[in-house]
């Protein structure tokens, strides 16, 4: 049976069989017998590589120990409102925080970035945070909510998010977006951010 921890894009944790392209952490979010609890426990949500020094931890889940979390790629763990870890990805933890200085100035630091994170992707109840904006001001890998699914904007199109890949592409509409990915990262995202891990799932490529 899959377990409980791959992160959509509005945050929420599901189980399902497909394997993601990124992996993270938000706290230790199971109990002892790895049933999930809470949604997070701290606000350093992050995002990493799936290898990393040839470190393998198993089995996963273990009691007391932070949730291993898996999303579908890149823009799945931004919209989901996590950063680049700052050990297994320095130079995109780097790159990230110089992109994040020209947007907050007097911002510096992880405990800054996660503490503006955590006022942007929640709100003051801990439901999940949308802002607006117009479909023509959005970069590739920002996420919207239509009809109550994520889609993820690619050129000229979205694309709807499943676990397994993106289906269903249509063309980018008029008007005004109801956006799930932080509205910092939104504009990280339009400054044409790179990273390590894979930005966008392979399924995203696929054909018009």
């Amino acid at each position: 049976m899959p377990l409980q921890n791959r992160v959509t894009p509005l945050g929420e944790l599901v189980a399902h069989p497909a394997r993601g392209l990124v992996y993270g952490n938000r706290g230790c979010l199971h109990d002892d017998a790895g049933r999930i609890r809470q949604r997070f426990s701290v606000k350093r949500w992050i995002s990493c590589r799936l290898e990393f020094r040839g470190w393998q931890r198993g089995p996963l889940l273990q009691p007391g120990k932070f949730t291993e979390l898996f999303f579908l790629d890149e823009a799945t763990a931004f919209a989901a409102g996590h950063r680049p870890c700052a050990l297994c990805r320095r130079e995109d933890y780097v790159h990230f925080g110089e992109l994040w200085r020209e947007l907050h100035p007097r911002q510096q630091g992880a405990d800054a970035i996660d503490f503006q994170l955590d006022g942007e992707r929640l709100l003051r109840d801990r439901s999940r945070r949308t802002h607006e904006t117009s479909y023509s001001s959005l970069p590739d890998g920002a996420f919207v909510l239509r009809d109550g699914a994520p889609w993820v904007v690619v050129g000229p199109d979205l694309l709807r998010w499943t676990p397994a890949g993106y289906v269903d592409r249509l063309a980018k509409p008029d008007g005004t977006a109801c956006v799930l990915t932080p509205v910092s990262v939104v504009a990280v995202l339009a400054s044409g951010w790179k990273g390590v891990v894979p930005f966008l799932h392979p399924s995203a490529a696929a054909p018009r």
